[in-house]
């Protein structure tokens, strides 16, 4: 059962429940078994069984009838040991608007230091109450429930629902995994009724794949998870990205800049009502340990806050030092942030780090970045005007007709379990990459960012090309890095160095490290066709005085020389192939190929 549901139908029975440690008290003494001595014949007298809720004392002695308070035999008095912790439902299963329900646990005997905070348990135990002494002074009697535990079970990340896959629904995924297009499907996935944005929504991919964490030789740990920090204009959609997110990965929790604390996200320390010891309670990052943190209106947030989780984005441990407790919480999760830029709009002519309040130690601990620009674009803008009214129509089942329109989207709960079953079961290793063109990167990059002035290349960057190339063989559900792997992770970061600089360097930096990217462009050559054709129709739309025709004609050498600046170069040959390929989706945004006559023709399609 979940905690929401325990009634008083469910006292002094049996349940089980599960949920996420928040706060745990020290280790007590409990009476269990309890002997008292007179102190005039010092007879011993008991023993006597103890309760949770109370203790039998006795003031006569049997042998004597001495009447008084007896003495408490210690040699003769059994203890155990006793421990409370605070249970909370999962982030993931609370419904949206409610708070979520916490419950206090006993842990007796062995059980006791067996759940840390942030850890998400299984509770096996005896649903109880306690008297509450408080509720006499009101009047009447109210009684706190507590749950006494029999058996807990730490449950790790791959109890998500993975386990309750059937054979079936693993081939579905393995029957994804094995097509070629398996890459555009996923993205096209997520977030569907978001219009565009591919680059983000395939960055938000690979951090909620993640890597393979690594622990060399018990001395040094090496973060898997994979941080995403997304920088744009208002209105593109950052906080309903991570929102979405959230709602794909069962262990997700959402803070929002100005709602969290430092407290709130790393972890703090309180003083336990009841025994006023203190206690350690886990904040956001603790909470979603294996899972996902959201982190929106990161730039709202004060220094002192956002200077507390630099240990929590690379180290993945929160350590504390509070109150006489030195301890370190494990915050194991991939951390995607959102942030507005300085005035509102992005500046292109500024850098990334020109752009943000955020020092570059905290910005070099994020693998991608993302930049989300409004830009204006008659052909985009109409696309995107005619997919919000759809999606408008859709919510009120209309324009049923036009459901087919979204093509290579596998439904919501196929994509939890892809994304469940390949962070759980999919480990690749790196054994077989050109280690040559990593380090050739790595150098040009430290080149170009101290040439530039952009945001500095560390190290950091480089362990971020192993895990972008682990989370990309996970996507296809292998357990090796491909060399299509490598390049598809060279791309991502070469992409999100480029977007990060001036506008007025990003055509060098393109042209200079076109070559390392070349190979993964290469898989998606009608992607780079139709970006080409739009690239051409943008300009003829912006060099076209008057008023604007109804139609356009482009020869293929004017396509051939707009590819050569996008990605690799192509013969006549290679281009009429990619337009056979994408005719469909060619002629869906309006372009019809002549081979005949050598060139592309477009009109506004019929739906526009």
């Amino acid at each position: 059962d979940s905690l929401q549901f325990l009634r008083k139908a469910h006292r002094n029975k049996l349940v089980r429940v599960a949920g996420v440690v928040t706060r745990r008290t020290g280790v007590f003494s409990q009476l269990k078994i309890v002997s008292y001595q007179c102190p005039w014949c010092k007879a011993l007298v008991g023993p006597f069984s103890s309760t949770n809720n109370s203790t039998q004392n006795n003031n006569v002695c049997p042998l004597c009838e001495f009447v008084g308070p007896l003495i408490l035999s210690q040699e003769h008095t059994v203890y155990r040991n006793y421990q409370r912790i605070t249970l909370q439902e999962a982030p993931g299963s609370v419904a949206p608007g409610h708070i979520p329900r916490a419950k206090e646990v006993i842990l007796l005997n062995d059980l006791v230091d067996i759940a840390r905070p942030g850890e998400q348990i299984d509770v096996t135990g005896i649903f109880g109450h306690s008297y509450q002494l408080a509720s006499a002074q009101a009047g009447y009697p109210v009684y706190s429930t507590t749950i006494e535990a029999n058996h807990i079970e730490t449950m790790n990340a791959t109890d998500d629902g993975e386990t309750m896959m059937t054979q079936t629904e693993k081939n579905e995924l393995f029957q994804i995994a094995r097509r070629d297009d398996a890459m555009e499907i996923l993205i096209n996935s997520i977030a569907p009724s978001i219009h565009g944005h591919r680059f983000i929504k395939q960055a938000l991919l690979i951090a909620m794949m993640g890597g393979c964490a690594k622990d060399v030789e018990g001395k040094h740990r090496i973060r898997g998870d994979v941080n995403v920090m997304l920088l744009g204009d208002p209105g593109c959609a950052k906080s309903q990205l991570l929102k979405y997110c959230c709602s794909l990965i069962p262990r997700a929790v959402y803070a929002t800049g100005k709602g969290a604390s430092a407290v709130g996200l790393t972890a703090g320390v309180h003083r336990d009502p009841i025994t006023r010891e203190w206690t350690l309670e886990g904040g956001a990052l603790v909470l979603a340990d294996n899972g996902l943190c959201a982190i929106d209106e990161f730039d709202k947030m004060n220094e002192q806050d956002r200077t507390s989780i630099h240990e929590a984005l690379e180290q993945q441990s929160i350590s504390i030092s509070k109150a006489g407790i030195v301890t370190s919480l494990r915050a194991r999760c991939s951390v995607i942030a959102a942030a507005n830029p300085i005035g509102g709009q992005y500046d292109s002519s500024l850098t990334f780090t020109d752009n943000v309040e955020l020092t570059d130690p905290i910005i070099q601990r994020f693998d991608i970045l993302c930049v989300l620009q409004d830009t204006i674009d008659p052909i985009r803008d109409a696309e995107l005007a005619e997919s919000v009214v759809s999606s408008h129509q859709r919510a009120f089942g209309q324009n049923q007709e036009n459901e087919p329109e979204i093509q290579n989207v596998i439904p919501q709960a196929t994509l939890r379990r892809y994304i469940a079953y390949a962070r759980n079961n999919c480990f690749p290793t790196l054994s077989a990459i050109d280690q040559n063109k990593v380090s050739k990167l790595y150098a040009e990059l430290r080149l170009e960012s101290i040439a530039c002035g952009g945001i500095p290349i560390a190290v950091r960057h480089l362990e971020s090309l192993m895990r972008i190339a682990e989370a990309h063989a996970k996507i296809g559900l292998r357990d090796y890095v491909s060399s299509e792997d490598l390049d598809a992770a060279i791309a991502v970061v070469v992409h999100s160095f480029v977007t990060a600089q001036k506008f007025s360097v990003r055509s060098a930096l393109e042209r200079g490290f076109k070559r390392y990217y070349v190979n993964a462009q290469r898989a998606d050559f009608t992607a780079i066709i139709l970006y080409a054709l739009r690239a051409l129709l943008l300009d003829a739309h912006t060099y076209q005085l008057g008023a604007q025709p109804a139609s356009y004609l482009f020869s293929f050498d004017d396509l051939l020389d707009k590819l050569a600046e996008y990605g690799p170069e192509s013969d006549e040959r290679t281009l009429i192939k990619g337009l056979k390929h994408s005719k469909t989706s060619l002629e869906k945004h309006g372009f019809q190929a002549d081979l005949e006559q050598r060139s592309v023709f477009w009109s506004p399609p019929p739906d526009s």
